[in-house]
């Protein structure tokens, strides 16, 4: 009965796996991959003989996955454990290289990974972080992983090494994570000032805020009041363009650090700086641009900022006034070149009437002299006229 049983069920699995899906992409094959696993399981469970489970994992359904285009990591993953439960090491980890060299995923390398921490074989994990790192050095987990891995086994400068190794690389999927852990790292250890140059070159990267209120949490932590209140100043000069949100979450933290710290003048301080909360309207519009009416928010005025304000009004005024007294002094340069220019005319105009007038002045001295040469030779003609008819 039993056999029988077992039979119908192996025609049944067998006319299943027998539609392999038209179309070589990874969601139509999602599903099938299942039906090949629960044959496998069922194959290792009933079976007599080891061969048929460890047939259906190598001749059948890692013969039908196209690997050149996609490849399923769990089925080499639960192929590897297979052969560990058959007590064959050798050919685990010779499932999971030939898994890796055809497909690099991540979830094979720490299926390997995990396999040989467990094995307590250390280098081998070097080794495979190593590769692991070369086929995707972005990943910052895996950095991360590999300096906790020497971390464990006591070696913290070789740790630091591949921390200052992986803050380098040009592109990492999340640098926010990578850097918290170096940053841990270096406190544990109780090397404060590394941690704090590490803050200080993390600050050079970026402006967040909450880089900020680490840095001054961590500087609570290790005693240094003035350091922290230090930071928190530096924080809301450099925070000034920032949203206004995260500059009241920056004074927020400054005044609770404040209050554990119990000087009453330095909370008096912070607390003239929060900001005032005020109601305010503005207008709405939809997707397409048409107006849907006003809604109200809540907006938030900071008392540096309206100082700001008032000297970059005067400065403004200043500015103008400036301008102003720029502009009249060139209209009374024009005037005064204008009135130059009249002066030069009028002495040019006085100097051709001057010439005018002497030239008339000779003209009638000529037209005198010579009227007077003609009544002289007309009175001596007539004189010797007289003389002729006497």
């Amino acid at each position: 009965m039993r056999s029988a049983l077992e039979r119908k069920s192996r025609i049944c699995m067998k006319r299943a796996i027998a539609n392999i899906p038209p179309h070589e992409e990874k969601r139509y094959w999602r599903r099938y991959i299942y039906l090949w696993i629960n044959y496998a399981l069922y194959e290792e469970l009933t079976s007599a003989t080891i061969l048929n489970g460890r047939d259906r994992y190598t001749r059948r359904v890692l013969d039908v996955i196209p690997h050149k285009k996609f490849t399923f990591a769990k089925i080499w993953i639960m192929f590897a454990h297979f052969e560990i439960r058959q007590m064959d090491l050798s050919a685990a980890r010779k499932i999971l290289g030939v898994s890796i060299g055809k497909c690099p995923k991540e979830k094979l390398f720490r299926a390997y990974i995990d396999l040989e921490l467990q094995l307590r074989e250390f280098d081998r994990c070097r080794k495979l972080y190593e590769k692991f790192l070369e086929h995707s050095p972005e990943n910052s987990n895996t950095w991360i992983k590999f300096a906790e891995l020497e971390t464990l086994l006591g070696d913290v400068e070789r740790a630091r090494a591949i921390f200052d190794i992986a803050i380098q690389q040009p592109a990492l999927d999340m640098p926010e994570i990578l850097w918290k852990a170096y940053i841990d790292f270096e406190i544990n250890a109780e090397e404060y000032e590394k941690a704090r140059d590490l803050y200080e070159a993390l600050l050079q990267r970026t402006n967040h805020i909450k880089v900020w209120i680490s840095l001054a949490e961590f500087e609570m932590f290790v005693g240094n009041v003035d350091g922290a209140r230090s930071v928190y100043d530096r924080a809301n000069r450099a925070l000034e363009n920032a949203e206004k949100e995260e500059r009241l979450m920056l004074l927020e933290a400054w005044l609770e650090a404040e209050k554990k710290i119990g000087d009453i003048s330095a909370i008096h301080k912070v607390e003239n700086m929060m900001p005032r909360r005020v109601k305010k309207r503005r207008q709405i519009q939809t997707d397409d641009g048409v107006d849907a009416g006003w809604e109200e928010y809540y907006d938030y005025i900071f008392p540096q900022d309206q100082a700001a304000k008032g000297s970059f009004k005067l400065l403004e005024a200043a500015a103008r006034w400036k301008k102003q007294r720029e502009l009249m002094a060139k209209e009374a340069q024009a005037v005064a070149d204008d009135r130059d220019v009249e002066r030069v005319v009028a002495d040019e105009s006085d100097e051709e009437s001057r010439g005018r007038v002497r030239q008339g002045d000779s003209d009638t001295d000529i037209g005198s002299s010579s009227s007077s040469d003609e009544s002289d030779s007309e009175s001596s003609s007539s004189s010797s006229d007289s003389r002729g008819s006497t």
